[in-house]
């Protein structure tokens, strides 16, 4: 396994993301990049497919304008040659109400020349999305009554 300098390269990256700067973040990427995560876009319209440094930005300026706060840890990051999968924990707060929304993220990096090509992102949604409607969701669709907070 070789990490070479795409370790530093994707610490870097996610460093500037989740701090809000997104051109400093698009500067990172290539200009053709590619994102996907599997989510339900009718909660969260930000998320799905999106290609390229416009429809980046479009998406990252989203998740700023729903959050007022934005976090992560990587408690993991594996390296191999210009492939990099990381262990996120996410930590996003709530802009209409304060409230912290806290998620797990496996990102999968494609790196070219430095800079991130592709991002591949799986999640919990179904955890996210409670959390972000502030419903117990599986008491909904099963039609139970939920607990007591």
């Amino acid at each position: 396994m070789t990490e070479g300098p795409n370790r530093q390269h994707v610490l870097d990256f996610l460093d500037v993301l989740y701090s809000g700067d997104v051109e400093a973040t698009l500067e990172r990427c290539t200009d053709d990049i590619e994102f996907l995560a599997n989510a339900p876009i009718d909660i969260l319209p930000h998320m799905g497919h999106r290609r390229g440094k416009a429809e980046m930005r479009e998406m990252w300026d989203a998740v700023r304008a729903r959050y007022s706060e934005l976090r992560c840890e990587v408690p993991m990051l594996v390296v191999d040659g210009d492939k990099a999968a990381a262990f996120i924990r996410v930590f996003f707060r709530k802009s209409i109400n304060q409230r912290m929304v806290q998620f797990d993220v496996a990102g999968f990096y494609t790196l070219r020349d430095g800079k991130i090509s592709q991002i591949r992102e799986v999640i919990d949604t179904f955890d996210l999305v409670q959390q972000l409607l502030e419903r117990d969701v599986a008491a909904i669709l099963t039609g139970r009554r939920p607990d007591p907070i």
